[in-house]
């Protein structure tokens, strides 16, 4: 067909065709156009369906949201979850759309570094305080609620040292001290927990890790339990510009696709990997939910489902000089502060996620020199355990 010259300024149709993609496309437009005015306010007042401008949402945003809403149990009668430009956009929109000034939070003292330095530093100059409590310990947390406590955040298992939260419990006091509960499920993910399915108010992801899971995408998520507080939440998303590129809600989507078999694998890779670290020489002690030496054990049992995901951390009995030389050897493992890759990933909290600490804050928390903390991939198990168990030996000769 030929074309009008002027017609290569926005006016060339999308071609017709009778047959749809197989794979999602990506819409990359920042604005949609509406037949007419009335067209338009009918959008605005939620009569017709449509985008208008994509920091409000686009297809992209829509399609890998309603994917996540449905793992997460997320029904039309609450609203819709609404994805977000990265974890902590999505932490971010549950202080801004819910929390208001004069209003108080308790959190678990172990959530992820730039959690604890948003609810410490950053949400007091907006009049919004908090308390840091332990979320095995059920009773820490009621003990830290005050008159003007708006909500709980947990993470339903810490980072780095694997502790697992009492929910059941921390839910029945959110409930009867009528205070909502969020909670970060992007360690547990929906394969092993759904908060909402266990009285959560709120629910939050980091898409970047295990549900992309191809370290090449930022996002976040996170949906609510009533369409009131779902507005809200979408609101603060919209007028604080957290809204996430297109692009990247189509690789995510595109990673979603194989999770649950990248999950399975990287559980079973992880449950293997921590007994051959058991029995090393140089490792002092080995952290994961699915050992029964776990100090969270019998209630990982319970939370999880008998799931123990993909995460685990051990010491190296040392300190620097012996994790540099682990590190060194782990050559064709990449040292990264990452989480959820299909590939495995080494994190040392001491000069990294925990640094901010004292030495003796570390220590509190179990968090020694040597302390390493591994986001297992779905790799070959063996040659996973060939290359650990050599730089730990590499470690034992330092």
């Amino acid at each position: 067909m030929t074309h009008d010259p002027r017609s290569l300024v926005r006016r060339t149709p999308v071609p017709p065709s009778v047959s749809r993609p197989v794979v999602s496309p990506i819409f990359p437009s920042v604005v949609y156009r509406s037949a007419d005015a009335d067209e338009l306010d009918a959008q605005y007042m939620g009569q017709l369906k449509g985008y208008t401008y994509a920091r409000e949402g686009h297809p992209n945003a829509t399609i890998i949201g309603q994917k996540i809403d449905w793992l997460e149990g997320v029904t039309p009668e609450m609203g819709q979850g609404v994805v977000t430009g990265s974890g902590m956009g999505a932490v971010s929109a549950l202080f801004l759309g819910l929390c208001r000034a004069g209003d108080h939070i308790v959190a678990g003292d172990q959530l992820y570094g730039r959690s604890l330095r948003l609810l410490t530093q950053d949400l007091p100059r907006l009049g919004i305080e908090a308390t840091l409590a332990d979320p095995t310990d059920a009773a820490a947390i009621e003990a830290a609620i005050r008159p003007e406590t708006r909500l709980i955040l947990v993470e339903v298992v810490s980072n780095p040292t694997l502790r697992v939260a009492d929910m059941e419990a921390i839910a029945e006091i959110a409930r009867r001290r009528g205070v909502l509960l969020a909670v970060d499920n992007t360690f547990t993910t929906p394969r092993a927990y759904r908060p909402f399915a266990h009285g959560a108010n709120v629910v939050i992801h980091s898409l970047t890790k295990l549900l992309a899971g191809h370290s090449d995408v930022t996002l976040g998520w996170i949906a609510a339990d009533t369409p009131e507080r779902s507005k809200a939440i979408y609101d603060a998303i919209v007028t604080w510009g957290l809204t996430p590129s297109p692009f990247d809600c189509w690789l995510a989507e595109r990673g979603l696709t194989t999770f649950d078999l990248r999950y399975d694998r990287a559980e079973a890779n992880a449950a293997a990997l921590a007994g051959v670290l058991a029995g090393l020489d140089g490792v002092e002690a080995v952290l994961y939910p699915g050992r029964a030496d776990h100090p969270d054990h019998n209630r990982a049992q319970a939370v999880l489902g008998g799931r123990g995901g993909n995460m685990l951390s051990f010491r190296l009995k040392g300190g620097r000089a012996q994790v540099n030389a682990f590190l060194r050897a782990a050559e064709n493992i990449a040292f990264a502060p990452t989480l959820g890759d299909v590939g495995t990933t080494l994190s040392h909290p001491a000069s990294s996620s925990h640094r901010g600490l004292t030495p003796e804050g570390r220590a509190a928390l179990g968090i020694t020199e040597g302390f390493i903390r591994v986001s297992v991939g779905v790799e070959d198990i063996g040659l996973l355990t060939r290359e650990i168990t050599e730089a730990v030996a590499a470690a034992a000769r330092a």
